[in-house]
């Protein structure tokens, strides 16, 4: 018997949650069908078979959380030869000898011996969760895969088959209980790690204001000229700037070894709203890139991650992470550290507000409000307000901004 284990899918990856299986006992399978699909703390994968047999045994249960290395499905090898004369360790290397294709696979590699609806992970997870058979969806795939426009495509038509329907609603009396939600996947990984980051690191939150009234018009100036680039990616720049000003907050506290690691490549972590819940995906060497190629790569990552389509390696080694709640109209927060970092930043909303300019003139500028968290263990408040002032002054004098990337 061949054993399909859960193995590392993604770095530090410990554990999984079994979702749901493509395959049940005594199943015919193919060398790299998809068996399996799983849930890491990141991401939704699809585990495959090491060679073509029959499934035998089906161990863990959906629903289930278990860790690497734990044996999921037994598989009997389709080239294990069953006789008496064989010995074990022939035996065994009959269950591990490569895998071969019949003439008749390899001429017609979409005809296997089991019926299965090819698509990606994410397309399952949009049919599971509205109920979706993907056997019934028409694929407009020329391969045959079905795709996540064809599940959209298919559940339109349902919601429009279901208004054409007149139903007189039933009145229930009966006594209501209480949705569930379950509490597990990324919504768990995220409790576990904020948990951990708050109970570990001594946070202190610094508060402060930028005045954004010339970076507001530099941006309209670059609009007219055909250039339009996002506020972030400017708070980005400035931000690397400022952090190679301070490095002790481009780190990480190494309590074992009794030292502090100044990290020397900047990977600013973006903390990202999904329906999953918090995912932090990375802009790996933010000093070494553009305001416009930052722009581009920030839309491109936060789309990805809403869509849950992030690689793991891009959801890696971040060592500053900052949180954009502005848009969503916050005003102010006490942000978590993202673990096991030194420090987070959250921009908040910017408001229209009567300000005093040089020349004691009563004006109106666009003053957003930020809020840093800090490891007290590793830097100071002074330090920190040094950092904010920093970081303002490139922000309210752009052209400071543009002088330091010459």
């Amino acid at each position: 018997m061949l054993e399909v284990k859960l193995h590392d899918i993604g770095e530090g990856m410990t554990e999984g949650e079994v979702i749901h299986y493509f395959v049940k006992v005594g199943d015919t399978v193919s060398t790299d069908q998809p068996l399996v699909e799983v849930q890491t703390d990141k991401m939704i994968a699809e585990l495959t078979s090491p060679c073509s047999g029959i499934v035998k045994q089906i161990i863990i249960e959906p629903g289930e959380t278990v860790q690497v290395g734990t044996s999921l499905i037994y598989i009997e090898a389709a080239d294990a030869v069953r006789t008496e004369q064989k010995t074990p360790l022939e035996m065994t290397k009959a269950v591990k000898g490569p895998q071969f294709q019949s003439n008749e696979q390899a001429k017609n590699p979409l005809q296997n011996t089991f019926s299965r609806v090819l698509a990606a992970p994410y397309t399952r997870k949009i049919a599971r969760e509205n109920n979706i058979n993907l056997e019934d969806v028409h694929a407009t795939d020329p391969s045959g895969r079905v795709t996540e426009d064809d599940v959209y495509r298919f559940l339109k038509g349902q919601q429009n088959e279901k208004e054409s329907e007149k139903v007189v609603p039933k009145v229930n009396f009966a006594k209501e209980t209480p949705d569930e939600i379950p509490f597990k996947g990324i919504r768990k990984k995220i409790a576990e790690k904020m948990t951990k980051s708050l109970f570990t690191i001594p946070h202190v939150t610094h508060f402060d204001e930028v005045n954004m009234t010339n970076l507001f018009k530099m941006r309209e100036e670059l609009k007219t000229s055909g250039e339009s680039i996002g506020v972030a990616a400017f708070l980005i720049k400035a931000l690397v700037i400022s952090l190679k000003d301070f490095p002790i907050f481009n780190a990480e506290l190494d309590e074992e070894n009794s030292r502090i690691l100044l990290k020397k490549n900047y990977h600013i972590g973006l903390a990202t709203n999904t329906e999953s819940g918090l995912i932090v995906p990375v802009l790996h060497d933010a000093d070494k890139k553009s305001i416009k190629d930052i722009h581009n790569e920030v839309k491109g990552l936060t789309e990805r991650a809403i869509a849950g389509k992030l690689q793991p390696f891009e959801m890696q080694n971040s060592t500053f992470t900052v949180s954009n709640v502005g848009p969503l109209g916050s005003t102010g927060a006490t942000p978590i550290i993202n673990y096991p970092e030194t420090a987070l930043i959250a921009f908040h909303k910017t408001k229209k507000r009567p300000i005093v300019n040089d020349h004691d003139e009563i004006v109106i500028g666009h003053i957003m409000t930020l809020s840093m968290a800090f490891d007290h263990r590793v830097a100071d408040g002074a330090t920190a307000v040094a950092f904010t002032n920093r970081f303002a002054s490139l922000i309210e004098q752009p052209h400071k901004l543009i002088m330091e990337m010459i």
